[in-house]
């Protein structure tokens, strides 16, 4: 049941992904271009998606435990050090020269164009680097 489920969970956010137009890198990008042909449709994606977590968390996090777990798997940690600003100026920098995110991307990926699967592989072998380096 619990399989199911994720796989339910993960077609409904692939199906928004594609509906929203976020596995389209030129819409990202658009985005990303203040100073010029700016579309600020990826701004309400977003805010619908902050809006959607926040209402979400306030009701799940008031049951003693989620439905398929046993307990709740949160973040414990709350230092902000070089590993996370690197990651994170690094993830910034990748979004911002193609387009993607890993979420869409996967999504993306079965448009099978030369591009977005070369992204992949270059994801999965930066996941992969990252890994050796821990």
């Amino acid at each position: 049941m619990k399989i199911l489920s994720y796989f339910f969970i993960g077609i409904v956010f692939g199906v928004g992904l594609i509906l929203s137009g976020m596995t389209l890198p030129l819409k990202v990008l658009g985005f990303l271009d203040i100073f010029g042909n700016w579309d600020p449709t990826l701004a309400f994606v977003m805010g619908a998606a902050v809006i959607t977590t926040t209402i979400g968390y306030q009701l799940i996090l008031r049951r003693s435990s989620p439905v398929l777990e046993n307990s709740f798997f949160l973040p414990t940690e709350r230092v902000i050090d070089t590993k996370l600003l690197l990651g994170a100026c690094m993830f910034g920098m990748g979004w911002g020269l193609v387009g993607f995110c890993p979420g869409p991307v996967l999504t993306a990926v079965s448009s099978l164009t030369t591009g977005t699967i070369a992204f992949v592989c270059a994801m999965f072998a930066g996941f992969w680097v990252a890994g050796l380096a821990k």
